[in-house]
């Protein structure tokens, strides 16, 4: 069967008419024109037309109807930069366009909205879950020599698993709770994703073997089946049209700081209007204490049941300067000053839960920290 190499199709709805690019939108050295090669991404197609390349479909003008009829663009497509009038549209030049065939795989040299690697592995992990949620799922119950650590070849026993009709599962154990650093409410809980295994042995107490790892197996994990797999390409960036304001709530890994292309946990989610594709803006709050809420195991405890009895982080205080160059009182106090919020990066939604989404950071001049505040682009 003869195949067309899989496109990028554009699945935006823009519900308010009278969005456009205009010529101050555009990055000062955009090209008028730019052929497409294998291995494009929307996002980097975007950055060498516009300043923020979350505009993209105001360059195609795209409306809710062609959600019905996707634009479609293929490797060797040229684009071309209507600049005339105010507004500057995109178009397929088609101009010099024969007749040709391929025959080639349909995801061969796919074009998609964001590197597909920075997200694949997470597409069905991490997940947000509630205290108790895990609590009914299938638990490992025994390692074969009573080992306390398993890794990929290990045999373990599984409770709960008796008639299942699935064979392969992904290996899932509570973890941190996600916190809202403005509400203090918990969010949900973090299901750390430690790897898969499969049925070799079905019964009351069911035998089975890991088969990939991403941390060590306890006693203890539990099993969901594995999801099925995702297109890759429906990620389009767009800005929410509700108005959205929210903290980082942590990073994927526990680190206090990450940067482009890492999994950040955000503190709103679809109940709060976001999506799949939504770009948010990061913000650094001037005024939040940067180093209050350190995770790492250097400042603070958290064990594979997700224990959050941390040790806080409290800095050494700083001696004071009797040096006539500085005063005994600082010039300005921080309760009498307002910092404005310093706006550095944006963020994409991959992944959305009630309360909770999960980002991935597109561009970011400083690193991301946790509790740095989002909002609309």
């Amino acid at each position: 069967m003869k195949k067309a190499i899989i496109s990028l199709i554009f699945l935006l709805s823009l519900s308010a008419q009278g969005f456009a690019a205009t010529t101050s939108d555009l990055q000062p050295n955009a090209p008028d024109r730019y052929v497409v090669v294998p291995g494009d991404t929307l996002w980097g197609i975007a950055t060498k037309f516009l300043k923020d390349p979350w505009r993209w479909p105001e360059l195609w003008k795209m409306n809710q109807s062609q959600l019905r009829n996707p634009h479609r663009i293929y490797p060797g497509d040229v684009l071309v930069l209507d600049r005339r009038g105010t507004q500057v549209t995109m178009r397929l030049d088609t101009s010099r366009v024969g007749p040709r065939v391929r025959i080639e795989p349909r995801d061969a040299d796919a074009i998609h909205a964001i590197p597909p690697s920075a997200i694949e592995p997470f597409l069905s992990k991490p997940l947000v879950v509630s205290e108790k949620e895990l609590d009914s799922a299938p638990e490992i119950v025994a390692t074969q020599e009573d080992r306390v650590v398993l890794g990929a070849g290990g045999i373990a026993y599984v409770r709960g698993l008796a008639g299942s009709k699935v064979s392969r599962f992904q290996i899932f154990r509570r973890g941190d709770p996600l916190i809202d650093p403005e509400t203090k409410q918990k969010l949900g809980y973090v299901a750390i994703y430690v790897g898969e295994a499969e049925i070799t042995r079905p019964g009351e107490i069911t035998t089975i073997e890991i088969t990939k790892v991403a941390q060590e197996v306890y006693r203890g994990d539990r099993l969901l089946p594995i999801p099925p797999d995702k297109p890759m390409f429906g990620y389009v960036p767009h800005a929410p049209q509700a108005k959205v304001q929210g903290r980082v709530v942590s990073t994927y890994g526990g680190l206090w700081e990450t940067g482009p292309l890492a999994i950040v946990a955000l503190s709103k989610g679809s109940r709060d209007g976001l999506e799949v594709g939504h770009v948010l803006a990061l913000h650094r709050d001037l005024r939040s204490a940067r180093y209050a809420q350190r995770t790492e195991p250097l400042f603070g405890r958290s064990g594979p049941t997700g224990n959050d009895d941390r040790i806080p982080y409290v800095p050494p205080e700083v001696a004071s300067r009797d040096s006539p160059l500085y005063a005994t009182e600082p010039p300005i106090k921080p309760a009498e000053v307002q910092l404005p919020a310093e706006r550095y990066g944006l963020v994409m939604i991959f992944r959305v839960f009630d309360r909770a989404s999960y980002g991935l950071v597109m561009q970011a001049s400083r690193p991301v920290a946790v509790a740095d505040i989002i909002s609309n682009p």
